[in-house]
């Protein structure tokens, strides 16, 4: 049984500073959750956003899953997409979205009320997998919100694993399902940038193995990471287009011990030293304090800055490690050869025998080949984390998908700013395989005109 009692949601989120950052959010409590690497949350707070209404039948939901710094509010990242007459269209269709387990705006995370200590769970917050999310979810949405079929499950990026679990995980309730940006096992490349991300953080002298505290935090780290995250989500010709050699400021003029700031000597931080003090003795060569950058530098540099304020270095390692653990042949009941044997098994390694990586191939293509459900896979040419090659096999191995191009210069992050795009794929998909949601207006000429009134959302994962 669900508790949401007020009180107790309060409770858990005493040290969650981040939580109402996200307005639109309800809370319930699952008393106790077990995580698939063999550990027990209790008391595990789920946020989520609803829009539109369940219908009698209660098969008209569709779950959309959030990105890896993303929250449960799709109208604040997808809102184009959302809302009467839109692609998620809420004269028809109960739209509803969960926070995942580690993310700070809502869900079990670091930043969660531990019970057992009193203490929010920090380092010691267990790790999680995208299955767990969905398992989590699925609590939450059919069990306990009482949905009896998910239309559509739809989501890029993390949220493209999330959706690929929901249809794999949950076959007989789930009718159709539109993975975007993603794969169906994380890359030894995505594993790869995840790691230096991590380092990034692990390197910050305020780190402390995670046992910051609020006035302390590895702000640095965190911000670090979040540039090395944004030269995967957009492109080289986003960003030749948008900034070229443009710089910011007074053309290479370096800054004096007196031109520290606007206050003079005092120690302060800004934006153009991307929350570090400056020194009272810098180093001429030094250009974080400097008058004039380039202003790709610039650019990486405010949104670092700008991520700080709203996650925590924890939770960014919480997702980060959850990531890696995504594969979708993982405990699956047609293979459990890597139960107990994490680390182990010889073709987990480099240098693997060929025999060996073709069985393992040979298990992938099994698994995508147990779905179904109508299906339909969406691309990015210049993705730079997720490779086409990757979506072009989900395609292929999934034996009612077809694959789909979504025409963009901005790399992975087209998925959230191709909004015009993405409605005209997503329409022509609902009309095409669920077919008792359509009504009149539902056609290609209604769709374009649909379009033409929608404008870009500009934003980052």
């Amino acid at each position: 049984m669900v508790v949401n009692k007020q009180a107790e949601v309060e409770e858990l989120y005493k040290y969650n500073h981040l939580v109402g950052r996200v307005e639109n959010r309800n809370t319930i409590i699952i008393p106790e959750f077990e995580l698939e690497c063999g550990e027990t949350l209790y008391s595990v707070p789920v946020a989520y956003s609803a829009f539109g209404e369940l219908n009698e039948a209660k098969d008209n939901c569709i779950v959309v899953c959030h990105a890896f710094s993303g929250n449960s509010d799709v109208s604040e990242w997808w809102g184009p997409l959302l809302g009467s007459g839109k692609a998620f269209d809420t004269d028809k269709f109960f739209v509803i979205c969960c926070n995942v387990l580690g993310a700070p705006y809502g869900t079990a995370s670091p930043l969660t009320l531990d019970k057992r200590t009193g203490k929010n769970y920090g380092p010691t917050f267990p790790l999680t997998s995208v299955r767990d999310d969905v398992r989590l979810h699925k609590r939450v949405i059919v069990d306990e919100l009482g949905v009896k079929e998910i239309a559509l499950v739809i989501g890029g990026s993390m949220g493209g694993m999330q959706t690929l679990e929901w249809a794999f995980t949950y076959k007989d309730i789930v009718k159709t399902f539109v993975p975007m940006a993603t794969s169906g096992r994380h890359s030894a490349w995505g594993i790869s940038w995840g790691e230096m991300q991590r380092q990034a953080i692990y390197g910050d002298q305020n780190y402390n193995n995670g046992y910051y505290t609020m006035d302390k935090k590895p702000d640095h780290g965190l911000s670090t990471a979040r540039i090395a995250g944004m030269l995967t989500y957009r492109s080289f010709e986003s960003a030749h287009r948008k900034f070229g050699r443009k710089t910011q400021g007074r053309h290479l003029k370096r800054l004096n011990a007196r031109e520290t700031t606007s206050e003079g000597d005092k120690e302060t931080t800004t934006k153009a030293t991307n929350g570090t003090k400056t020194n009272p003795n810098p180093n001429p060569n030094d250009d974080r304090d400097a008058p004039t950058i380039y202003s790709a530098q610039g650019y990486l540099r405010y949104q670092g800055e700008k991520f700080v304020d709203r996650y925590d270095a924890n939770c960014f390692l919480a997702i980060s490690k959850k990531l890696d653990t995504h594969d979708l042949t993982y405990h699956h009941p047609k293979f459990n050869y890597l139960d107990g044997q994490e680390g182990t098994s010889d073709n987990t390694t480099f240098g693997a025998e060929d025999d060996e990586e073709l069985d393992e191939e040979e298990m992938y293509k099994q698994v995508l080949a147990s779905a179904q459900q109508p299906c339909m896979v969406v691309g990015i040419e210049n993705d730079g984390i997720f490779s086409i090659k990757e979506q072009y096999e989900l395609a292929k191995y999934i034996p009612n998908a077809k694959m789909e191009l979504l025409s963009s210069t901005e790399g992975h992050d087209g998925f959230l700013l191709e909004v015009k795009q993405v409605s005209r794929m997503l329409k022509r998909f609902i009309r095409e395989n669920l077919p008792k949601f359509n009504s009149d207006e539902d056609s290609d000429s209604s769709i374009c005109s649909a379009e033409s009134s929608m404008s870009y959302l500009m934003y980052s994962k």
